[in-house]
């Protein structure tokens, strides 16, 4: 399978990128047909474009109706935590758009870890309607990714056995960070359509340069996937050259 250097598209601040990104994916989403699984990314890069989203310029170019949503990852902390990605997402776009709720699936956060990610997986194996993905048949249509200046991508952290994960779609992530995580793994990621990686600020460029060449000391680095890849990066993350 081919690295996930992709294709660029960049941007002179976050503000002009976002509007950018927000673009590409009203006409991605407006375009497909049936049912559009979109798997969302948390952080604060991706703020600016989940509030473009919900704003006049968009909300009615989007078919809401047919959007699913889901998390790349999560916290193991409450729904209304600060540090909740749902909650970022609910404030800045869900509830301000007419998506059906039984669209909106966050990630479980009650009970351990490892219950939460396998009822997220069981969740994702019941909307896909297999227990295996078919390269043929993508998991998700949208796939928003945000990077770290470590390298990782959605709970995907350096030196974390769920890197070697390959058999479980999602995943527990007890340590690396603070607070315990459910992540989507490289097999879940890997089974879209569309992968868009949203990502600003200078310190973020050396991990976009070892992610695109498809280094495997980045964990964004180990992706390998025949969906279409799209980098959107402002001038600072894009770095020299």
């Amino acid at each position: 399978m081919p690295s996930i250097k992709g294709r660029l598209e960049t941007a002179e601040d976050p503000h002009a990128l976002a509007r950018r990104a927000a673009e590409w994916f009203a006409q991605t989403a407006s375009v497909a047909a049936g049912s559009v699984r979109i798997s969302l990314s948390g952080g604060s890069t991706p703020k600016e474009l989940y509030m473009l989203l919900a704003g006049d310029d968009f909300r009615a170019r989007l078919p809401w109706n047919r959007m699913e949503f889901f998390w790349g990852d999560e916290r193991l902390v409450p729904y209304d935590d600060p540090a909740s990605n749902y909650r970022m997402a609910a404030e800045t776009l869900l509830s301000h758009v007419p998506v059906p709720s039984e669209h909106i699936n966050p990630v479980p956060v009650n009970g351990t870890p490892r219950e939460a990610a396998a009822r997220y997986e069981r969740l994702l194996k019941e909307v896909y309607g297999a227990d295996r993905l078919d390269p043929a048949r993508p998991l998700f249509h949208i796939m928003l990714l945000g990077l770290g200046a470590d390298g990782h991508t959605a709970s995907l952290i350096p030196g974390q056995p769920v890197l070697e994960e390959r058999d479980h779609w999602v995943a527990a992530v007890a340590e690396g960070r603070p607070e315990a995580r459910v992540t989507l793994t490289y097999p879940a990621i890997e089974s879209s359509a569309t992968i868009a990686f949203v990502a600003t600020g200078a310190e973020k460029a050396k991990a976009v340069r070892l992610a695109r060449a498809g280094d495997p000391s980045v964990p964004a680095g180990r992706i390998r996937t025949d969906a279409e890849v799209i980098w959107f990066l402002d001038r600072d993350a894009l770095g020299p050259g």
